[in-house]
């Protein structure tokens, strides 16, 4: 079997560490790949973004199976331009993925279904969000705040107090 990993992190070189272990994968393609996922295969040089050119690539590869790694690519709709080709992708579509690309909607999506979370207030000014912080009482605080959106893991701050 052909296997395509799209991505270029840790996560992808774990992926492919343990894809390479079995008997039933021949060849390991990364796109865009790192160093560590050329010991194991061959990176392509195409964007995790690039839906498109990542689906028709792995269509003239022959590729058996393509297994998505980072949010970006599945943001970008790489798993329903795969499927639109009949390509065998793991992952989930665009839509589905709005639950970890957008805090928002996915905070909107568990009130509407009722599904147990915390309490939240969405702002689309800079002010209003430091206002809404400002208006808290001692007891309210810790609260999180939270970028909507893709921030690689690096959109949140716990704010123990208005400052």
């Amino acid at each position: 079997m052909k296997v395509l990993i799209i991505g270029q992190g840790g996560r992808e070189h774990a992926l492919a560490w343990k894809l390479a272990q079995s008997p039933a994968v021949q060849e390991i393609f990364t796109a865009p790949g790192n160093a560590g996922t050329a010991e194991m295969g061959t990176n392509i040089d195409l964007p995790v973004t690039a839906a498109a050119e990542l689906a028709a690539w792995a269509s003239e590869a022959a590729i058996d199976l393509t297994v998505v790694g980072p949010e970006a690519a599945l943001a970008a709709g790489v798993v329903d331009a795969f499927r639109a080709q009949g390509l065998r992708i793991f992952g989930p579509t665009r839509a589905a993925a709005r639950l970890e690309t957008s805090k928002v909607w996915a905070k909107d999506f568990m009130v509407r279904h009722h599904i147990s979370t915390a309490a939240h207030q969405a702002f689309a000014q800079a002010e209003e969000a430091s206002a809404y912080v400002r208006s808290l009482r001692r007891e309210e605080y810790p609260v999180v705040i939270k970028i909507d959106g893709l921030a690689s893991g690096k959109g949140v701050t716990i704010a123990e107090d208005e400052r």
